[in-house]
């Protein structure tokens, strides 16, 4: 009989998914079958009870994992203390979150994201401590009870322990060939160890608690056993969490001692319960503390503004229209064009994107230059083109607005002024500044709603975050990227905003739509521009 790895679905995501969830569930029922109810409500109530004894539990845990974050640290000095406790939660939260312990990765993506440590120390260094700090255990475990561990433990679980054994010793290999070639990094020495010894008995303290909440009598010695069988059995588990495997090694380890197998299933429920509630929760706040987070800027970095942008030509104004099928609206938003404004001519310029109606030939009768694109590329590459062309004209600023006649070129001036003045660079028309007529109030609150995001993460007051009214100073227009051809509006603002271009916003009036239809739609809109703002701000 053949076998082909290469058609073999073991490795499917799908099928190890699957395969964890039933695991999963069949330990739900089990545990559901099985489980005093009354006597684990008990223990839960002499937790909330008592909550100095929740808290001293729980912080003797955390002050565990800091040991295993300075132990790391004196492996791998160029990070932080913080980014080694945070690659190392964030492994523990993801571990309770996904199957066969697919978490642990995360610790070494964590440091190589937050920091300079390469691939490889950061893989070499975290295999080696993860195996020391398993062996550290083992060691434990037969010390206190050689007979009970190796029990409880059984031919599977040595083989497993050989396993780590092997995985030890190649990765101690790796780690030491690199502290050779790089002398940023160095081998684990007896503090490294000594700490990992001193945190499995820190992280014991909760297990001895969670007994005697549910009325277990037990030792020192028998926590730090049950600890050492039940953490250890996790490295098979295969249910995210190890749940099951956790509730069913602590209950042989507290069986084998002598302990009750009832009142043992729920000191291992309430202290499972307990530990995941807290790797969920340091494991989000890893997501995110410290800085750089693992999961990218949300914010706008702080920059300094730059100094306003002197007029140095009476070159004219580029006054721009993006138009898509706009041939009943385009003519008359042309006519309602200035010819000057602060004392410059204003050239006005359609971007027909592709239509296909009369918008082209409209805008032409109506006195406009017309740039038209063979087929519909999306208002942000409307927007790039206009920006584009006033460049190469060397225009004095350039503007754009929608060919709808939603916005009032006949205020034209109030967004040109403040640039020709050289008090800003980039001037958004505020409608919420000035006079919004007919704004249907699902729009207007889906405006509020984003403007407020785009404020927030933009770290300035922003009153119209998606006025389709803008105007740029030269340097600005040169400047300004629009990474979307979707849309343009939170890209471009955070874009001139992180390079310290000067904004302002005047108030406009405004008229909604009477012919047409605008093309943004709420759920395409938050899909595709979302990302983008995403990488607008991790970009740099």
């Amino acid at each position: 009989m053949n076998f082909s790895f290469k058609h073999s679905r073991i490795s499917d995501p799908k099928v190890i998914a699957s395969f964890s969830i039933i695991s999963f569930l069949v330990a739900v029922i089990i545990i559901w079958q099985l489980l005093d109810y009354s006597a684990f409500k008990s223990a839960l109530q002499q937790a909330s009870d008592k909550p100095a004894e929740v808290v001293i539990a729980l912080s003797a845990f955390l002050i565990a994992f800091i040991l295993r974050a300075v132990a790391w640290k004196k492996v791998l000095p160029s990070i932080t203390l913080g980014q080694s406790l945070a690659g190392i939660h964030l492994s523990l939260g993801a571990n309770h979150v996904l199957p066969l312990r697919l978490g642990e990765p995360l610790r070494v993506l964590s440091i190589t994201k937050r920091g300079s440590t390469s691939l490889d120390a950061a893989t070499a260094s975290t295999l080696t401590l993860r195996t020391a700090d398993i062996l550290t255990l083992i060691t434990i475990g037969v010390v206190i009870a050689p007979s009970a561990f190796s029990d409880i433990l059984g031919w599977f679980g040595w083989a497993i322990v050989g396993l780590v054994l092997v995985i030890a010793v190649v990765s101690w290999r790796w780690l030491k060939g690199i502290v050779q070639r790089n002398d940023a990094v160095t081998l684990p020495g007896p503090t490294a160890i000594g700490l990992t010894s001193v945190a499995w008995i820190l992280e014991s303290v909760l297990v001895w608690q969670s007994a005697h909440w549910a009325g277990l009598d037990i030792t020192w010695p028998d926590a730090l056993l049950v600890t050492t069988v039940a953490v250890a059995a996790q490295i098979a588990a295969i249910a995210p969490g190890g749940f099951g495997t956790y509730e069913a090694a602590a209950v042989a380890a507290y069986v084998t001692l002598g302990y009750d197998a009832d009142i043992a299933l729920v000191a291992s429920l309430t202290a499972h319960a307990l530990k995941t509630s807290y790797s969920l929760l340091v494991g989000a706040i890893a997501l995110v503390a410290p800085q750089p987070s693992f999961i990218g800027r949300f914010r706008l970095q702080k920059t300094d503004e730059l100094l306003p942008e002197s007029r140095d030509s009476n070159n004219s104004v580029l006054l721009f229209l993006p138009a898509f099928n706009e041939e009943d609206a385009v003519a008359d938003c042309i006519n309602r064009v200035p010819d000057t404004v602060c004392g410059l001519d204003v050239e006005c310029l359609v971007i027909d994107d592709g239509s296909t109606d009369r918008t082209a030939i409209e805008a032409k009768q109506a006195g406009a230059e017309v740039i038209s694109l063979e087929s519909n590329q999306g208002l942000g590459a409307a927007v790039r083109i206009g920006l584009s062309e006033g460049v190469k004209r060397k225009s004095s600023a350039v503007i754009f607005a929608d060919a709808d006649g939603e916005y009032p070129p006949e205020e034209l001036e109030n967004l040109v002024n403040p640039i020709i003045q050289g008090k800003a660079d980039y001037v958004v028309g505020s409608r919420f500044l000035g006079d919004i007529e007919f704004m249907r109030p699902h729009r207007r609150f889906g405006n509020h709603v984003l403007t407020k995001i785009l404020s927030l993460i933009a770290r300035r007051k922003i009153t119209d975050g998606q006025s389709g009214y803008r105007a740029f100073s030269p340097r600005a227009a040169a400047s300004a990227e629009v990474i979307h051809d979707f849309n343009y509006a939170q890209i471009i603002t955070l874009d001139l905003l992180a390079k310290g271009y000067i904004y302002i916003e005047v108030p406009i009036s405004y008229h909604f739509r009477t012919t047409g239809e605008s093309f943004i739609k709420l759920f395409p809109y938050l899909r595709k521009v979302v990302p983008a703002v995403y990488k607008e701000l991790n970009s740099v």
